[in-house]
């Protein structure tokens, strides 16, 4: 069996002196899309955080066939480990199209940069309409599709998306669930982290439950639907 794109082994973080995530482990494999689910406050964004290089950690991170947990931020970003944060951060002030090169900024290869806004265009059309408009002027299902497209802007390998479906309407969110089969198919392999556990089981292929810092459960995403206690604690069944 090859190795998988991100294995994570004994993860632990924290905040000062208050420890989150306890000896967590999971893997993604190439191409997946794999949720990672949990209540508020289970230690999901920080789990990202450490992944990204933001928060210090003890354990290993292996990506790519690489060890990265001693990388700074800026070089794991340089890999294709690129991080959708929760809220959006756009540039309010700025167009919807100099918030998408914002995404491409650190990209060694900018050659392409017209080729990628038309490919972003064509995934989310609304944009090519709203391009000179300001981001901060544009509804929140808008904002949340311009954020994802700048994350594309970046060329990710392995897309990390924290609570995607959070303030929006569910139309917004069934549209964006089937943007991220799309990219997927473009080669993109994506962690989904989500409170919204019904969608983000909806569109994974695996999926793992977070549960104050630790990982209590895992499977397919229909076993993980079909769980009982995921049901009662996630579901309200």
């Amino acid at each position: 069996m090859s190795e998988s794109l991100l294995a994570v082994r004994d993860l632990e973080a924290g905040y000062g002196e208050m420890p989150v995530l306890r000896s967590v482990a999971f893997h993604i494999d190439e191409r997946e899309i794999v949720a990672l689910v949990g209540s508020n406050a289970a230690g999901k964004t920080t789990l990202l955080r450490a992944l990204s290089g933001v928060l210090s950690h003890s354990g290993s991170i292996r990506y790519a066939g690489e060890e990265i947990g001693n990388l700074s931020s800026d070089a794991i970003f340089a890999r294709g480990l690129v991080q959708l944060p929760e809220g959006r951060q756009l540039f309010g002030g700025m167009s919807v199209q100099d918030n998408l090169l914002m995404g491409a900024y650190r990209r060694r290869d900018r050659s392409d940069l017209d080729a990628d806004l038309d490919e972003v265009f064509r995934i989310f059309p609304v944009l090519r309409e709203r391009r000179r408009q300001l981001a901060g002027s544009m509804s929140g299902g808008e904002q949340q599709m311009c954020a994802m497209a700048r994350a594309l802007m970046a060329h990710p390998r392995l897309l990390m998306i924290d609570e995607m479906s959070l303030g929006l309407a569910p139309a917004i969110v069934d549209q964006l669930l089937d943007v991220l089969a799309s990219i997927r198919q473009r080669g993109v392999t994506v962690l989904l982290v989500e409170q919204d556990v019904y969608s983000a089981l909806r569109v994974a292929d695996r999926g793992y439950v977070l549960e104050e810092g630790r990982i209590v459960r895992e499977g397919s995403a229909r076993e993980l639907a079909d769980d009982p206690e995921v049901k009662r604690a996630y579901l309200g069944v």
